[in-house]
């Protein structure tokens, strides 16, 4: 299979931007109000398949030479992509390759919030752990993705690959934060505050929007030596 590392990105950051949108939706209570708690939990699921399918698009696209490091002549000339790739060395494909099953994670934690008869026991273990553990796979995926910039802590203010590696990871943070304040206690079924796991989803589902949405004039932009990094969540 062939395709033009330009539209591989731009699938990638399309898919990101839709499926960050449906958590931005579904953290919106007057949203939430308006539909009902099953139609509000059914957005975050939609917008999980579309996490899930830009990450792995975003996989395909770390682990196949032809779609990273691409200068700006030869960004719209197809080339081969690779369905399976092993390289451990690499920091652009670690990132890929830690957050695509954190995205599998959300895909479960969301599909079984819509059951809302669920006990405090199967929250805990099917809505919740997911939920964490996907929060933990997006924030050492970001890890990988700063690291992969090659820059440590040093700010470069100028660089959109930059911005798109730091803005991910405040995303993850807050996506953190939310899974922890989600938590269900075992005494009376409640998380433990309901307003911070809302607005951690909120906030971070905003960050991982715009960095999505810097994907777009990144690839045009950067040098080829940072293809990998934009690639990288």
């Amino acid at each position: 299979m062939v395709v033009r590392p330009a539209r591989l990105n731009a699938v990638i950051a399309w898919l990101f931007m839709v499926g960050s949108a449906c958590f931005v939706l579904g953290s919106v209570p007057a949203y939430a109000n308006a539909v009902g708690g099953t139609v509000d939990a059914v957005t975050y699921f939609v917008g999980s398949i579309f996490f899930t399918s830009a990450s792995f698009c975003q996989l395909v696209q770390a682990q196949s030479p032809a779609m990273t490091g691409v200068e700006a002549m030869r960004q719209n000339i197809a080339g081969p992509v690779r369905f399976w790739g092993w390289l451990p060395h690499d920091r652009g494909w670690l990132a890929a390759a830690s957050q695509f099953p954190g995205t599998l994670f959300f895909n479960v934690s969301t599909l079984v919030a819509i059951a809302h008869n669920a006990t405090v026991q199967q929250k805990e273990q099917h809505v919740w752990r997911p939920d964490f553990f996907g929060s933990t796979l997006f924030l050492v995926a970001s890890g990988f993705a700063i690291a992969a910039l090659g820059l440590g802590f040093a700010v470069r203010l100028r660089s959109v690959g930059w911005w798109i590696a730091w803005v991910n990871m405040a995303g993850s943070v807050l996506f953190m934060w939310s899974a922890l304040a989600s938590f269900v206690l075992p005494s009376t079924g409640d998380l433990i505050d309901v307003r911070a796991s809302v607005l951690g989803t909120l906030l971070g589902a905003v960050c991982f929007l715009a960095g999505a949405a810097l994907m777009l004039p990144a690839w045009r932009q950067i040098p080829p030596t940072m293809g990998e990094a934009i690639s990288a969540d």
